[in-house]
C-alpha cells in the first residue's frame, strides 16, 4: 500500500502579488495583452515547480486562473449571456474580461466576440469563504460548447514541462446549481451539458491525462430528490467519457450525501476532514475498496499548523490496507502563499503557522512517515509537536479580563431601548433628511498617492506628524467634494485605513499580521487577512479622532465608520482553540465601545458594516439557528448601547439574503445598505415580501466594475426599488465601498447618483 500527495489547487496571485500587477497593468492600457499572458504563463511555472519540490506527487492544472473558476468554466463551456454580443465563436480574453468587469465601449465595436457598453455578471461569495464568484447566467434554450482551450492549453503546457498533472473542472451539477436561470430551472440544462462534459473529458483522455479532478462542492449542501438525482445521471453519463474522476466535494462533510457520493461510479472521491473528522469511518463502511481515497487532512482555509503526530496516529492502520492520497482539504487558494516570507511576524506566533507552502510540506512529512515509519520524517515530527505544545501554553492566548467581562454581560446589552418606529421619530428630528437621502458606504479611493505615503510612513521615510498632515489634507478635500456635490450624509474617506478589517484588528489586543500574507478575494484584488490568535480587547479608541476632524469640516452629518464583528471574526484566520462565536462576543464589546465614544463625541450617525454575516452562514440548513443567533447578537451587543435618536447603519454585499431575511429583520439596524446594481434590485422583491421594516439603501452603482453608469440607469435603478419599497424608507448609495475605484470613475458615477436621487424627488413631488 502506499500513500501519495496531491494539491486541490495553488493560490494563483504569485509569491508577491505577481498576479494582480499584471492584470492592473493590462487593464490600464499600460501593458499588451501578450504581456499579461506571458506572466500568467511564468506563474503556472512557478507553481508547478514549487510544488513538486515541496513534495507533491499530484499536480494540478487549470486551477490557475486570470479571474475566476467559475466564469472559466462559463468560457469553457460557451455559457455566454445575450448582452455581450457573443459571435460565438471563441471567448476571447477581452470578452471574459467583459463578463467579470462590465464594458463600456463604443457601440459600434460590438459583437465578433467584443462586448460594448454593459453590466458585468452577477458576482457573489463562494459557500462560506471571501473569495467571490461571477454567477452563471442561463436562458431557456441555452446551448453549450467547447469555447475555451484553457483547460486543454494548460495541461499540454504542464506536460510539456515535464509534469503530468491532473486538470481540475467545477463538477456540472454543481455549476448548475451556482447557476442563475431565467425562465430555466438551471438543473433542466443538464442533459445539453453533459454533452459538452463528456467532449471535454474526452479531449483530455486523447492528450493523455489519466485523471482528472472534478469538483462537486455541492455535495455538502442539503439536496433535494432533483438534485440527487442530477449527480446520479451526470456520473453514469461522465464514469466513461474520458479519463479517471476523482470526485472533489469539499468545505464540509457529506453528511447524508455519503450514501450518493459512495455509489457514484467515479474512481476516486475526496473526504474534507478538516471540516468533518467524523466522516471518515462511515465512508470507509460504504465506499467501494476499488475507490481511491484522498484525505483532505490538512486546512486548506486556515493557517493554523497541523498536529502531525495526531495525524499520523489517525492514518497509520489505515495507511497499511489501501492506498491513500493525503491533500488539503480544499483548495489553497484560501490561505497565503508563503510563511517563509514573514520574516518580520512575531517568531512566537510564526511557529504556530503553516502557509500553503507549508502545508504541501507538512502533506509531505505524514506521507513519509506512513510509507517508511515516523521515524522517517523526525525533524518535522519534532517541530511539530513543539509548536503544538508552545501554543497551548502561550500566556498571550488568555486574558482573564476579558473573559470576566463576557462572564458579566447580560441580555440588556443586545438590545435597542426603543422599538424602531419611536428611533424613527427621534432620529428625523435630530437629522432632517431629504426623501432619498444620498450617501456613500465610507470608503474613498485609495491613490497611489495615498499608497505611497502609506508605504513612505511605515517605511520610516515621513514621521507620524507629515504622515497626519497629509491625510488631513485629503480628508478635508473629501468632505468639501462631497458637499460641492450635493450629498446628504458624508464620510471621511478612510484614507488612514489599509483595509477595513485589518485597520481595526492592529488596534485591537489578539491580533497578529502578516506582510505578505494575502489571498484573493476577486480578480486582482486580494486581502491580508488578520490573525486572531488570543483574547480580544480594544486598549484605546480607533476612529474618534478622524471623525471629530471630518466633522469639523462641514455642518452636514458625517457618519463614523466601523466594521462589525461577525465581518472581523469572518475576514480574519480565526483560532481553533475555542468556539468562533466566543471570539466574536469578544469583538463585539470591543467595537461596541467604539460605537458609544463615536456617539459621545457628537457623532449622529454609526455605520457597523456586516459585509461577511451570510458569509459565515453553516452550509447545512440544520445548523442556520445556531450560528445566526449568536451572529446577530454580536451585531446588537456592538450596536445597542447607543440614544434613540443615534442612528445605526450597516452594510452587506454580495450574498444572497432570501433566506436569512428574518435574522437580517433581527438585527435591528436602523438603516441597511446592500448591493443590487448587478442583479437589478432582484433582491428588494424579497425585502418587500418579508415587509422588511427598517430603512434601506439598495446600491445603483456597482463599484466592483471599471463602468460609469450614467443618471438615467440610476434613476431607472431606484424606479424599480420605488416598486418594493415606501419611497421614505430608500437611501441611495453605491453597492459597496469605493476604496478601489479610481476618482476619474468615482466623482461622475456619484454625480450622476446625486442627480438620480433628487430627479426621484422632483418627480415625487410633481405626482404629489
Amino acid at each position: 500500500m502506499t500513500v501519495s500527495v496531491a494539491t486541490l489547487g495553488f493560490p494563483r496571485i504569485g509569491l508577491r502579488r505577481e498576479l494582480k500587477v499584471a492584470l492592473e497593468s493590462y487593464w490600464s492600457g499600460k501593458s499588451t495583452l501578450a504581456d499579461l499572458h506571458a506572466a500568467a504563463a511564468g506563474l503556472r511555472v512557478a507553481h508547478w515547480a514549487r510544488q513538486k519540490a515541496l513534495g507533491a506527487d499530484i499536480l494540478p492544472s487549470n486551477d490557475f486562473s486570470l479571474y475566476d473558476h467559475v466564469l472559466d468554466t462559463s468560457a469553457l463551456i460557451g455559457a455566454v449571456p445575450a448582452r455581450y454580443d457573443w459571435d460565438g465563436e471563441t471567448v476571447d480574453t477581452d470578452l471574459y474580461f467583459a463578463m467579470a468587469r462590465g464594458a463600456q465601449g463604443d457601440p459600434a465595436h460590438a459583437g465578433c466576440g467584443h462586448a460594448a457598453d454593459t453590466t458585468a455578471q452577477e458576482m457573489t461569495k463562494w459557500f462560506d469563504t471571501n473569495y467571490h464568484f461571477l454567477v452563471p447566467e442561463l436562458t431557456a434554450g441555452q446551448t453549450f460548447r467547447i469555447a475555451s482551450t484553457k483547460i486543454f492549453d494548460e495541461y499540454d503546457e504542464a506536460k510539456a514541462l515535464g509534469y503530468q498533472t491532473r486538470p481540475v473542472l467545477l463538477g456540472p451539477v454543481s455549476y448548475l446549481m451556482l447557476a442563475k436561470g431565467k425562465a430555466v430551472e438551471p438543473l433542466a440544462l443538464l442533459p445539453a451539458l453533459l454533452d459538452t462534459y463528456a467532449e471535454i473529458l474526452a479531449r483530455l483522455a486523447k492528450q493523455g491525462a489519466d485523471w482528472v479532478q472534478i469538483d462537486e462542492p455541492c455535495l455538502v449542501l442539503d439536496l433535494d430528490d432533483a438534485q440527487r438525482a442530477a449527480f446520479e445521471r451526470a456520473y453514469a453519463r461522465l464514469a466513461t467519457a474520458g479519463p479517471r474522476l476523482m470526485l472533489t466535494p469539499y468545505f464540509g462533510g457529506l453528511g447524508d450525501n455519503l450514501d450518493l457520493a459512495a455509489e457514484l461510479p467515479v474512481h476516486g472521491l475526496h473526504l474534507d476532514l478538516v471540516r468533518a473528522p467524523e466522516q471518515l469511518g462511515p465512508a470507509l463502511d460504504k465506499v467501494r475498496p476499488h475507490v481511491l481515497l484522498s484525505l483532505g487532512v490538512v486546512d486548506g482555509r486556515n493557517i493554523w499548523r497541523a498536529n502531525l503526530s495526531d495525524l499520523y496516529w489517525r492514518l497509520k492502520e489505515l495507511a497499511a490496507t489501501r492506498d491513500l492520497i493525503l491533500a488539503p482539504s480544499c483548495s489553497l487558494l484560501h490561505v497565503p502563499v508563503d510563511l517563509a516570507l514573514e520574516t518580520a511576524l512575531d517568531p512566537e506566533i510564526a511557529q504556530w503557522l503553516a502557509f500553503a507552502a507549508q502545508k504541501i510540506e507538512e502533506l509531505a512529512a505524514l506521507t513519509k512517515a506512513l510509507n517508511e515509519g515516523e521515524d522517517a520524517a523526525f525533524a518535522a515530527f519534532s517541530a511539530s509537536r513543539m509548536a503544538a505544545v508552545a501554543r497551548a501554553t502561550s500566556p498571550r492566548i488568555h486574558d482573564p479580563a476579558v473573559a470576566a467581562r463576557l462572564a458579566a454581560l447580560d441580555t440588556d446589552a443586545a438590545r435597542r431601548a426603543a422599538p424602531f418606529a419611536a428611533r424613527r421619530e427621534a432620529q428625523r428630528r435630530r437629522l432632517p433628511l431629504p426623501r432619498y437621502p444620498t450617501t456613500t458606504i465610507g470608503s474613498f479611493p485609495q491613490t497611489a498617492e495615498v499608497r505611497k505615503a502609506r508605504a513612505a510612513h511605515i517605511r520610516g521615510e515621513i514621521d507620524d506628524a507629515a504622515y497626519d498632515r497629509y491625510l488631513k489634507v485629503e480628508t478635508r478635500a473629501a468632505i468639501k467634494w462631497q458637499e460641492e456635490i450635493g450629498l446628504d450624509v458624508l464620510v471621511h474617506g478612510e484614507f488612514e485605513r489599509n483595509d477595513m478589517v485589518q485597520y481595526f484588528g492592529e488596534r485591537l489586543a489578539g491580533f497578529a499580521f502578516t506582510r505578505s500574507g494575502w489571498v484573493q478575494s476577486y480578480g486582482s484584488r486580494c486581502v491580508r487577512p488578520p490573525i486572531l490568535y488570543g483574547d480580544v480587547s480594544r486598549p484605546r479608541p480607533m476612529t474618534v479622532d478622524w471623525w471629530r476632524y471630518a466633522q469639523d469640516q462641514t455642518d452636514r452629518p458625517v457618519k463614523g465608520m466601523l466594521t462589525g464583528p461577525v465581518t472581523i471574526l469572518n475576514w480574519s484566520f480565526v483560532r481553533d482553540d475555542q468556539p468562533r462565536e466566543a471570539s466574536c462576543r469578544q469583538i463585539a464589546l470591543a467595537i461596541r465601545d467604539e460605537v458609544l465614544d463615536l456617539e459621545a463625541a457628537g457623532a449622529a450617525i454609526v455605520q457597523i458594516d456586516e459585509a461577511a454575516l451570510r458569509e459565515g452562514l453553516p452550509l447545512r440548513r440544520g445548523e442556520w439557528p445556531h450560528y445566526l443567533g449568536w451572529a446577530v447578537e454580536c451585531f446588537r451587543i456592538a450596536a445597542s448601547g447607543v440614544r434613540d435618536d443615534t442612528q445605526i447603519h450597516t452594510h452587506m454585499c454580495y450574498s444572497e439574503f432570501n433566506d436569512i431575511l428574518p435574522a437580517i429583520g433581527a438585527m435591528d439596524a436602523d438603516v441597511i445598505s446592500i448591493e443590487t446594481a448587478r442583479s437589478q434590485m432582484e433582491l428588494l422583491g424579497a425585502f418587500a415580501s418579508y415587509a422588511y421594516p427598517n430603512e434601506i439603501g439598495p446600491g445603483v452603482y456597482d463599484i466592483h466594475s471599471p463602468r460609469i453608469p450614467a443618471e438615467r440607469e440610476m434613476t431607472d435603478l431606484l424606479t424599480l426599488a420605488g416598486r418594493h419599497l415606501p419611497s421614505d424608507r430608500i437611501w441611495v448609495n453605491p453597492d459597496c465601498g469605493l476604496k478601489t475605484r479610481k476618482w476619474d470613475e468615482v466623482r461622475p458615477a456619484l454625480v450622476s447618483m446625486v442627480a438620480a436621487a433628487q430627479r426621484m424627488r422632483i418627480r415625487e413631488a410633481y405626482d404629489a
